[in-house]
């Protein structure tokens, strides 16, 4: 009896074990370009709805089209700068993907 239930016992530990191993491996995937892109642009658009009465409002804007291009044109990197560009005119410090 006491065999079986530590065959169990090594059974249910490994099982755990791997699943825990596949919640990290999901969870410490970098994000792409494209999903920064996203990020930053829905981020962007938050903080011009927030910030409307900002004399920079206009320039944010002007920025926010070039990084939408940016990023249609498969040039996320560049589009990724230009996106925080904008949010730092406006006042916003960019979110960290990392954190």
């Amino acid at each position: 009896m006491q065999r079986c239930s530590n065959g169990w016992m090594a059974a249910m530990l490994g099982v755990s074990l791997v699943m825990s191993a596949v919640g990290h491996s999901q969870a410490d995937t970098p994000i792409t370009r494209s999903e920064r892109c996203n990020r930053l642009s829905q981020q962007l658009d938050e903080a011009i709805e927030t910030h409307a009465e900002a004399a920079q409002v206009a320039q944010a804007k002007v920025l926010q089209k070039k990084a939408t291009r940016y990023c249609a044109d498969r040039k996320q990197a560049q589009g990724i700068r230009t996106y925080a560009t904008a949010l730092k005119l406006l006042g916003v410090t960019p979110d960290d993907p990392s954190q």
